[in-house]
């Protein structure tokens, strides 16, 4: 194992022969058969990252996530992305006339590199071929909640062609929205100080709307979740974050009620999502998640909860909300992080399948610092902005962690991301 390869402290020695007993070297996705042993036969896999613009995470994710669809069947990826976007993915990766790396590429919200990249298309053609060569469906969605205006026009789109009489209730809610000129915060900030609200409008479609064609179905939740998000993110506190997750779970269920009995559903998402919240602080401040979400939902036994992590090297960020993406540097982990442990005792890449309670080491139940890159970030502060405190043991199922990480590699030039409304109470 690593003999003291630098962050090594003294007091800390008493997780070294812990951390040794419960890694496995990872070289090859051959090394992952533990992990897919452990996930059996449940229904929900929840795979993070953390940091939405690591090289490593992505490509990983992807290699356990393609031994789910092969050896376990599972039925889709819900990615914690947009709807709209993710639905042109979809209809790529099941055969469309367009390519993958073509869909990805009209990814232009910001943070475009967080889909829009290399490692996603690699993962995006191989699904594509799967399904052809399989006679297979897997499908690829998104779970989150920003795209308001942009699930307006696909609804219009959709009635438009498919029930015109429904198409005067949906312009009422799009005209609702109208004078805010796509922009969040105007709106925020007018429901918080007059009565501007269009949720009467985004309701009643809503009714109108349930039960129909799944896509149109969930793009009005969108618009209902976001109406409601972007109304609560002005007060701060765990409210905007809550209705996120609790919308990313509840289109999570959607979904497997869709795909039908026995569906399986793999999620991509940040660790600070993906990690049960009652392990860290995020439960103290009266935050959910989706990995603590789906434990409740289904039970712990059909959900496995995968985290990642790594010490230093490189990552993908912006230095403020809309700012040009950046390959920054990712310091050496804080002293007495949960990082800094594992660079001293792990081997450079490694697996972690956590024991049942009563096996547990210190280290899986000891509440340490475990760091979180969102994608607005700043080196120079990862010394104490970055860290959620964390029993890992409680937040995972598993863990994969690599020493030294770099940057995914975007689709999009450097030069083109331009300033836009801050949506994100965080950047995760």
């Amino acid at each position: 194992m690593g003999s003291n390869r630098g962050g090594y402290r003294e007091g800390m020695h008493r997780y070294g022969d812990e951390v040794a007993a419960i890694a496995r070297p990872l070289a090859d996705e051959g090394d992952l058969d533990i992990l897919v042993d452990r996930v059996g036969s449940a229904r929900v896999v929840l795979i993070g990252e953390a940091s939405h613009g690591t090289h490593e995470y992505y490509v990983w994710r992807a290699a356990l996530t393609r031994r789910l669809i092969v050896e376990r069947g599972f039925s889709f990826v819900a990615v914690e992305g947009d709807w709209p976007d993710c639905q042109r993915v979809d209809a790529t990766v099941r055969g469309g006339s367009a390519r993958p790396d073509e869909a990805l590429l009209g990814y232009e919200r910001w943070p475009t590199w967080m889909w829009a990249n290399e490692e996603v298309v690699d993962f995006a053609l191989w699904l594509r071929a799967f399904n052809l060569n399989n006679g297979r469906a897997v499908g690829f969605h998104g779970l989150d909640v920003y795209s308001l205006w942009e699930s307006m026009r696909e609804i219009l789109t959709w009635l438009r062609e498919h029930d015109p009489s429904q198409v005067p209730a949906a312009l009422a809610a799009y005209r609702c929205f109208e004078p805010y000129a796509e922009d969040p915060h105007a709106y925020a900030w007018a429901t918080r100080f007059v009565d501007a609200g269009c949720e009467d409008d985004v309701v009643r479609m809503l009714i109108d709307l349930r039960g129909r064609d799944l896509a149109v179905w969930q793009n009005a939740e969108v618009v209902a979740g976001a109406e409601h998000y972007y109304r609560s993110m002005i007060a701060g506190g765990p409210t905007s974050w809550n209705i996120r997750d609790r919308h990313m779970d509840a289109t999570l269920a959607r979904l497997l009620d869709h795909y039908g009995e026995g569906a399986k559903a793999v999620v991509w998402a940040h660790n600070t999502h993906v990690g049960d919240a009652n392990a860290t602080d995020q439960a103290a401040h009266g935050e959910v998640t989706i990995g603590s979400l789906a434990r409740e939902r289904f039970g712990a036994g059909d959900v496995a909860l995968v985290g990642f992590g790594s010490h230093r090297g490189t990552v993908i960020a912006g230095r403020d909300w809309g700012a040009p993406m950046e390959v920054m540097p990712v310091p050496p982990a804080r002293s007495g992080s949960i990082e800094d442990i594992l660079h001293a005792e792990a081997p450079e890449r490694a697996l972690f399948v956590f024991p049942p309670i009563a096996g547990r080491p210190d280290v899986l139940v000891d509440s340490l610092p475990h760091r979180a890159i969102g994608v607005v970030y700043r080196p120079e502060r990862d010394n104490w902005a970055n860290y959620v405190p964390s029993v890992l043991g409680d937040r995972y199922d598993a863990f994969l962690w690599f020493d030294e990480t770099q940057a995914v590699r975007p689709l999009h030039p450097f030069h083109i991301d331009a300033r836009e409304p801050e949506t994100y109470p965080s950047g995760v």
